[in-house]
């Protein structure tokens, strides 16, 4: 590595500045206050502050919500081109978004640093559903899917391809699938209210509501069992179905080889610290840590996978 290289690594991973004089680090959260990648980059720069990895007044969050998390995207992309002292919260329902929104920004162009958790979802109904079982459902699914409105996130999203794999997986007319979207979570209060049949939502969310006997889970998106969500997995139902809700982060385009690499290894820290490690147990996150190229690879395959599947359900020529 060049001096200037190992220069620039030991000041970031010392917390100071790089860069201009007190040049803070910037971090895009493509989506309002209050959502989920909000919550977790928000995690994020606590752990780092609570470990000394890196100080919170050091740091300049921006959010910038809209068309699935491209907006923020495409910000990210033009505003922070070639810093080395920038870093974008994102996850697979951005992936999603760039496709059906046609985003003039893709993940070619950003530098993958680390993929952070991963929440897995469940299917549920109301409790006063006619469906039963999964069996149910996925029968109804099958005969006329235009019939059996399922609520989930954003258009193109985790939830919406979440959708689109069971209908294919069930043999359903994967083009007639009825997907609902809404913000915030707020499919879970319409399948209460039975204003869809089915919603798609994370399995902590769904959890309260069935707790309290208002949903029924009919199956979670894991591979194995989720501790304390009485259902079982789509695989276990016979649905060869494994998807998750993953988050993680990347760098702006342009950014260089060595302030990547410092960035990773800021992150690769992080992770193993306690303050981290207690906010997976806190928030009831999966650790799906993953750095550095790794995660690039990860995020090509996913891109592809998702890529296909929306092709299939016809949101993508």
């Amino acid at each position: 590595m060049r001096r200037w290289a190992r220069a620039f690594l030991a000041l970031l991973l010392a917390g100071l500045p790089v860069g201009a004089a007190g040049e803070p680090l910037k971090l895009m959260i493509p989506a309002s206050p209050g959502g989920g990648w909000d919550t977790t980059a928000r995690a994020v720069l606590a752990a780092l502050d609570t470990s000394g990895l890196h100080r919170a007044a050091g740091v300049q969050v921006v959010n910038q919500g809209g068309a699935g998390g491209t907006a923020g995207l495409i910000e990210f992309a033009h505003t922070m081109r070639g810093s080395d002292r920038a870093m974008m919260i994102m996850g697979a329902t951005l992936v999603g978004a760039i496709y059906t929104n046609r985003s003039p920004v893709t993940l070619d162009q950003v530098a993958p640093l680390a993929r952070l958790t991963t929440e897995h979802s469940a299917l549920a109904v109301a409790s006063s559903s006619p469906f039963k079982t999964l069996k149910d459902l996925t029968d109804a699914l099958r005969a006329d899917p235009a019939k059996v409105p399922v609520g989930g996130g954003v258009v193109g999203g985790v939830d919406h391809v979440t959708l689109a794999l069971i209908g294919r997986a069930i043999g359903a007319p994967m083009a007639k699938l009825s997907f609902v979207p809404y913000q915030g979570g707020a499919q879970v209060g319409a399948a209460v209210s039975g204003k869809v049949a089915a919603a798609i939502a994370g399995a902590w969310e769904v959890k309260p509501y069935a707790d309290t006997g208002r949903l029924r889970v009919l199956a979670v998106m894991s591979g194995t069992r989720i501790p304390g969500v009485n259902a079982p997995t789509l695989k276990e139902s016979g649905i060869d179905v494994v998807i998750s809700n993953w988050r993680g982060l990347v760098g702006p385009p342009g950014m260089s080889p060595a302030g990547r690499a410092a960035l990773i290894d800021l992150l690769d820290r992080m992770h193993v610290s306690k303050p981290w490690q207690e906010t997976l147990k806190s928030q009831s996150w999966d650790d799906a840590y993953l750095s550095g190229d790794a995660f690039g690879a990860f995020l090509k395959d996913e891109n592809g996978r998702i890529g296909a599947v929306l092709r299939e359900v016809g949101l993508v020529k």
